[in-house]
């Protein structure tokens, strides 16, 4: 038996699995009924990424935290933000991701269009 942490929807789940071999004699096209174990449940937040503000000549910057695909640009320059705003929608690994405003800020630029692909540490917006 391997024992394996498994989460769904943030909720992580403990199971055993076992590993049958071709010649086992449990191998069949019926299923077999087992007795239901314990199963342990914890409540885990699943990680959120987050695009940090850098420096860069006075002004600063939202880089792209992870590979993926801009799907929506919700704002564009000149636009006031406030910390916690949802900037870009950014789709990685089939997921949509928010790109959140790190502080109060007005847009300068919108450095990727919709569309663009990205790759991390690529510059998504400069700050005034």
């Amino acid at each position: 038996m391997k024992r394996y942490l498994i989460t769904v929807k943030g909720i992580s789940y403990e199971v055993e699995v076992e590993e049958l071999k071709e010649n086992s004699s449990r191998l069949s096209k019926e299923p077999v009924q087992t007795e239901p174990k314990e199963i342990k449940e914890t409540k885990t937040e699943a990680p959120v990424p987050k695009a940090a503000p850098v420096s860069a000549g006075g002004s600063k910057n939202i880089t792209c935290p992870m590979p993926g695909s801009i799907l929506k640009v919700l704002v564009k320059p000149g636009d006031k933000v406030k910390k916690g705003d949802v900037l870009i929608i950014l789709e990685a690994m089939k997921m949509e991701n928010e790109i959140f405003a790190s502080s109060d800020e007005i847009i300068a630029s919108i450095d990727v269009k919709e569309g663009t692909t990205v790759n991390t540490g690529d510059v998504l917006i400069t700050f005034k």
